[in-house]
Parts: structure tokens; C-alpha cells; sequence
């Protein structure tokens, strides 16, 4: 089973702006003497790869220990756009037209309206994720992921598909329990055989 790590790292990458900057202490360290290393790390739970709950940007949504983890585990496919804003008539031109999970591939650069997420939802996804720090951008940014969101649709963002080529895979990408808020981390990879997906399937 070859499996390709698609997550980026938690301490080093840049943080979407505005968020709080990710800290990391450290309590013990055997080199200083103490009888175990142990770490400490403050960061914003949508920093790096990570997957956005219902309850952050519905009021009355779910938050990350309720969502329906059989969205992030299962058969997915990798498309590659070009850079910039994802249209409604993009996505009706070059999306796949069924698609339990879909990860766009767009240099990070690549971002959704509003009206291209509500067309995205005819592909019959149950879970979106982007390399881009973010779904929407800008203006839109509250509209679009309320888009996926107000339709059960799972939502992972900085994922690091760099060295991925376009194509069909088996994505595992569990949000971290961590109770009651509105996002976590995630552990994101692709499998690039059939050997577990031929079992489950």
C-alpha cells in the first residue's frame, strides 16, 4: 500500500492572515536535563491542513466532534485547475459529473464563488478540500463556504497536493476530536493503489 502524505505541517506553515500565530514551547527536554521531551503548542485550529465544522459559519451548525466521519474516509478524485477564481460556468465545463470527494488542485491560488460551489453540489460530493489556504476568498468568502456547509458538504483546506498528479485515490483524512468548536487539524493522505479501497468498495 503506497501512501502519500498530503498534509502540510502544523508548526511551519504560514498562517491564514489575520489568525493568531502559531507558538511552540517547549516544557521539558532530556538535553536540559529533564527525564522526557515534552511540547507545548498554541495554534489556530484552521492553520495548515485542516478541516472546517458546520459551526463555523452556521450559527446552529455542527461542530468538529459531531460531523460524520465516513466524509473524510473513502474514494476521492484530484483535479487540477488553473490559478484564480472558480466560476459556475468552470466548474459545468470541466468537473467531473459524479464525485464523492473532490480535492482541487490549484497551486494554491485557486478559489471558489459562491455560484461555482452551488453548481460544485450537482457532483454529488459529500466532502470538498482545496490546496488553498481557503474555499472562498475575499468578499465571498462567508457565501461560499456557506454554500458547502448548508448542504452537508465536508470542507478540508491546505492540503499539500503538490506532488500529486490528477486522478483517482482513496483519501483518509480524520478531523481531530477536539470537542466542541468549529474546526481541527487533520492528518490528511491519499492511498495510490486498490489493494484497501477494492476491499472496502
Amino acid at each position: 500500500m503506497n501512501i502519500v502524505d498530503i498534509s502540510r505541517p502544523l508548526l511551519t506553515t504560514i498562517e491564514y492572515p489575520g489568525d493568531p500565530e502559531t507558538r511552540l514551547e517547549t516544557v521539558r527536554s532530556i538535553e536540559k536535563g529533564d527525564s522526557c521531551n515534552l511540547s507545548a503548542v498554541y495554534a489556530c485550529v484552521h492553520t495548515a491542513t485542516h478541516a472546517d465544522a458546520p459551526s463555523h459559519f452556521l450559527s446552529e451548525g455542527d461542530t468538529i466532534d459531531m460531523v460524520d466521519l465516513n466524509k473524510y474516509i473513502g474514494q476521492c478524485t484530484v483535479i487540477e485547475v488553473p490559478p484564480g477564481i472558480i466560476t459556475g460556468e468552470y466548474v459545468n465545463k470541466y468537473f467531473p459529473k459524479k464525485c464523492s470527494r473532490l480535492l482541487i488542485k490549484g497551486d494554491s491560488q485557486s478559489f471558489f464563488m459562491e455560484s461555482a460551489a452551488y453548481e460544485a453540489l450537482d457532483c454529488g460530493m459529500c466532502l470538498i478540500g482545496t490546496d488553498a489556504d481557503s474555499v472562498g476568498h475575499g468578499d465571498g468568502q462567508l457565501k461560499t463556504h456557506k454554500a458547502f456547509l448548508q448542504n452537508d458538504i465536508a470542507i478540508i483546506e491546505n492540503l499539500d497536493l503538490s506532488e500529486v498528479e490528477p486522478g483517482d485515490y482513496y483519501l483518509i483524512a480524520l478531523p481531530v476530536k477536539m470537542g466542541a468548536i468549529e474546526g481541527a487539524p487533520v492528518r490528511a493522505v491519499l492511498i495510490d493503489d486498490y489493494i484497501l479501497w477494492n476491499k472496502i468498495n
